[in-house]
């Protein structure tokens, strides 16, 4: 049996076809690694944010939300590390010319790192003696022909400023961790919060991979939703609060986003792996059609190395003070943090069922959990005249509190439901001629095909008690 029902090419033409996502700029022949999320998906992209801001922030009392720009002080990037640090090792194929990550044409080669593969601290030679002894040849042209590894900064660069010679250059924000340090004293103060607390943010950021791809794997831009969690290492034990964060993330990823345990694992970062801040950092990976990839950080310590720097750049002070002691220090942090696209993706590759009916035929079901799926109810009138379409209309307005639903009037009542399945629309409600006689409907379930009468007054606390949209 295959790792997945689907592959990554059937995988974009469905999402293309089904509106889920496309690709961006189609129509002047595209730009590469950029995808636009259609009516179906941003949908679903919108309820994967919801859920983890309704988990992690409505569902706690130790969380506040926070939503910092994208373009920051560029001496926030000094401190933090970035300009420094926040690089890729890159190396040329000398007969192609074509650019690749050097980690990425090992790990693709099937071979593990090299000895002294630490990042940007990465011994160059080690590489070099590594690939050629392993011959890794050039995915492009095949040559093993390649030149000394180079570090490549991943920020976008732009400039603020009304005239090029008087514009400053600034940064594009590579994650949105930085903003919600910079912000710690602010958020604390107004919040009146006391250790220990976090800060969630959801936003976009960027980062010029040098080899993007797997669709919306791993992409320039994408949207990103962290938690720093603020402690105080006199007081909380960082290792119990790194198992609390690693099983919080992993409910959230499996109950609330409905991503089946068979294509997950935790994984502990190596110390070679580990970021120059980290003492400990667990990965979520999930298995893709293209083999395990990193789906979030359930946790990273990142110790006090972010508010250190801040407050050694910016020369203000970010040290909190206990109120019972009087004491004052730099709190600690863990992080959890989140792809909200590649949460995405691995939600299609795992909802995704192409299944065989007992008649022979076959239909394809996106078996989305109803917390997230882009379209919670479906609305079909039998006929488009003697009333039916208006009685359709009308229960769609009555539903409107459950989220989107939808009015489908196109094609036979096979069609839709077979259109409805394969965007993962958990309930398909038909108004027939009885309907306007006893005021009833039927309800159709999407994974049994089950149907069902049900009184049209009943429909709201129906649907809600059986699918548990909220």
């Amino acid at each position: 049996m295959p790792v997945h029902e689907i592959t990554m090419e059937e995988l974009v033409s469905l999402c293309k076809t089904r509106g889920i996502i496309y690709a961006g700029s189609e129509i002047y022949g595209g730009l590469a690694n950029t995808w636009d999320y259609g009516p179906i998906g941003v949908e679903l992209l919108r309820n994967v944010k919801k859920a983890f801001w309704d988990f992690f922030v409505y569902g706690r009392e130790d969380i506040v939300g926070l939503d910092s720009s994208i373009l920051l002080n560029p001496k926030v990037w000094e401190a933090s590390g970035h300009i420094a640090s926040f690089t890729d090792p890159l190396m040329d194929c000398k007969k192609c010319k074509a650019r690749y990550r050097a980690d990425k044409l090992i790990e693709e080669a099937g071979d593990a790192r090299p000895e002294g593969w630490a990042g940007e601290k990465t011994d160059k030679s080690a590489i070099v003696a590594f690939v050629k002894e392993k011959k890794i040849t050039c995915p492009s042209c095949k040559a093993c022909d390649w030149t000394e590894p180079k570090q490549f900064n991943l920020m976008f660069r732009t400039h603020q400023g009304v005239t090029e010679e008087s514009s400053a250059e600034i940064f594009m924000r590579p994650e949105t961790a930085q903003g919600i340090f910079v912000n710690f004293v602010n958020a604390q103060r107004t919040s009146r919060k006391k250790l220990p607390f976090g800060i969630a943010q959801i936003g976009k950021a960027f980062r010029n991979e040098i080899t993007p791809g797997n669709f919306i794997f791993r992409t320039r831009e994408f949207e990103q939703m962290e938690i720093e969690y603020f402690f105080d290492p006199e007081k909380s034990q960082w290792e119990e609060l790194f198992q609390n964060w690693k099983k919080a993330v992993w409910d959230f990823v499996t109950k609330e986003l409905g991503i089946g345990e068979t294509h997950l694992r935790m994984r502990d970062h190596e110390k070679d792996e580990l970021s120059h801040y980290s003492k400990g950092t667990t990965d979520i990976e999930y298995e893709f059609p293209f083999g395990w990839g990193e789906l979030c950080a359930a946790a990273a310590y990142r110790t006090d190395y972010d508010l250190t720097q801040h407050q050694k750049t910016s020369g203000e002070s970010l040290e909190y003070r206990d109120e019972e002691s009087g004491r004052k220090f730099i709190p600690h942090v863990i992080e959890p943090s989140l792809g909200a696209n590649r949460l995405v993706l691995a939600i299609l590759l795992d909802a995704y069922t192409n299944e065989t009916l007992k008649d022979g035929t076959t239909r394809n079901v996106m078996r989305f959990s109803p917390k997230i799926a882009p379209i919670k109810v479906a609305v079909f009138p039998l006929m488009k005249k003697d009333g039916l379409d208006a009685k359709a209309r009308e229960v769609v307005r009555s539903l409107r509190s459950i989220g989107r639903v939808d009015y489908d009037e196109a094609g036979s009542i096979g069609k839709r439901y077979r259109r409805h399945d394969e965007v993962g629309t958990p309930a398909c409600i038909t108004i027939d001629y009885d309907s306007l006689k006893d005021k009833t409907v039927t309800v159709r379930d999407r994974d049994t095909m089950e149907q069902e009468r049900v009184n049209i007054a009943d429909l709201p606390a129906h649907l809600r008690g059986k699918y548990h949209f909220d």
